[in-house]
């Protein structure tokens, strides 16, 4: 085993490394903490939080406010308040891998890092509830995720070499654990948090967290171990070759178009749910389900098709030619703005019939959502972990979350103007900003693909 790829002979898990089994697992719980209270939040903070007297307990609450509305200007609203402080909090959950990649990277190496930032995600959690701590919970979920994720993604590529064609099939395999896990969040931590109180379901969160951290402990006899620190003393620090310059510099524009075709994707934890607890029939049996579980319809929709598409893609291949990376997010982005339209159609339907929208229409969107998020989520974590140049690996994970941070900020903007324009048309500029980034994909992307293919990546070493 070296430093970099563990044993390649090593298929102990569904034909994979064992390692990589525990690393679904530990993000299988850690998803569970984080879409957890993720679930709850905007509901919480719109619901409850915002208004007196829990709004007045919340410590720092004052200047935060005044910083949402000189930055945001979502006006007195509170779904409209909580929408920008989620836009900002969602963006920076997805910033700070890049300082837990440096982090990791320079200073601490991944095993401590990833560890840190599952003791301070724990935290985040059990200081959710309490109103007081409201801020700092935040605080503490930001940093921890920052250290947690892009790392804990490394190290999965880590345990394949170069040419492993094995490092995209794993990547949704371990895709596979963050639905488990997202799966069971609403379930537990949601229906606890709105049939029972808020606060026990921040508090399973916390407990689902502590769980992932046991896990990853146990798993790192089977991991590679950390690469050598880039500050050890006398080590030369590696530079980059020209051609290595040229993929960042691709891999950097293609966040744009990434941030675009995920963005109705980020909204279903933020405008959607608010938008589905006022405006969609939620009755089954003649009981109102949770909003919250709309969020497990999506993760077992997304479950079934991301196991779908990597057996359909393996039978594809048998006969046809595989579309590489570029290709797949093509047809993934595509597929986003079907989704999308069915959200706009759905909501025009009921506001011409003055009813609330049909269930099928969200179950439409679900399905639709998810054959897309199958062939871009899993596929472009894939892509960058597979053509980061090697000396700054941990750093170009966290790169990659950027266009989750600027996502979660369009999401946050985008949020605050539900209450203030009919649902047909605020979906239907989701569906026009996907569609104007699948298209981009298609005529740009070739370029992109030859840039980035894996004989391009090779030959830069050389």
């Amino acid at each position: 085993m070296t430093a970099a790829t563990a044993d390649r002979n090593d298929t102990a898990f569904l034909g994979h490394p064992k390692g990589l089994g525990y690393l679904a697992f530990t993000e299988a719980w850690e998803r569970f903490s984080y879409y957890g209270m993720q679930s709850l939040l905007v509901l919480y903070m719109s619901k409850t939080l915002l208004f007196a007297p829990h709004v007045e307990q919340i410590v720092g609450y004052e200047a935060f406010h005044g910083f949402i509305q000189a930055v945001y200007r979502p006006g007195p609203s509170p779904q409209a308040v909580a929408s920008a402080i989620f836009g900002l909090y969602t963006s920076l959950v997805y910033l700070t891998p890049i300082l837990g990649g440096l982090l990791a990277d320079r200073v601490l190496g991944r095993t401590r890092t990833i560890t840190l930032g599952a003791l301070l995600m724990a935290a985040g959690h059990f200081l959710m509830a309490f109103d007081a701590t409201f801020l700092l919970a935040l605080l503490c979920l930001v940093l921890g995720t920052g250290c947690f994720k892009g790392n804990i993604a490394g190290q999965v590529g880590a345990l394949y070499g170069e040419k492993d064609l094995r490092r995209a099939d794993a990547f949704q395999i371990f895709y596979l654990g963050i639905n488990a896990g997202v799966i069971a969040a609403p379930l537990v931590a949601g229906t606890l948090g709105e049939k029972v109180g808020w606060h026990w379901g921040f508090g399973v969160a916390g407990v689902g967290m502590l769980i992932s951290l046991a896990i990853y402990l146990a798993a790192r006899r089977h991991l590679p171990p950390d690469p050598p620190l880039k500050r050890t003393a006398g080590a030369p620090r590696p530079r980059l070759g020209p051609s290595e310059w040229r993929t960042v510099a691709v891999l950097v524009l293609l966040l744009p178009v990434l941030t675009s075709a995920v963005l109705i994707n980020q909204q279903i934890f933020n405008a959607y749910l608010v938008w589905a607890d006022r405006g969609v029939d939620l009755s089954l049996g003649g009981e109102r389900l949770p909003t919250t579980w709309l969020i497990t319809l999506d993760s077992s929709v997304s479950v079934t098709f991301l196991f779908a598409m990597v057996v359909f893609w393996r039978l594809w291949a048998k006969r046809f030619p595989e579309p590489d990376e570029m290709g797949k997010l093509t047809i993934g982005a595509f597929v986003a703005v079907s989704g999308a339209a069915c959200l706009a159609v759905g909501a025009l339907g009921a506001e011409a019939a003055g009813t609330q929208v049909s269930l099928w229409w969200c179950i439409a969107f679900h399905v639709l959502n998810s054959i897309a998020f199958a062939n871009m989520m899993p596929v472009s974590l894939a892509l960058y972990a597979r053509a980061a140049p090697a000396a700054i690996g941990g750093t170009i994970i966290g790169v990659y979350y950027l266009h989750l941070v600027a996502g979660n900020q369009l999401v946050g903007i985008l949020g605050t103007w539900l209450e203030r324009m009919p649902a047909s048309q605020f979906w239907l500029i989701h569906t026009g900003i996907a569609a104007g980034a699948a298209v981009l994909l298609l005529l740009v992307g070739r370029v992109f693909a030859a840039w980035l293919s894996p004989e391009a990546v090779g030959a830069r070493a050389n």
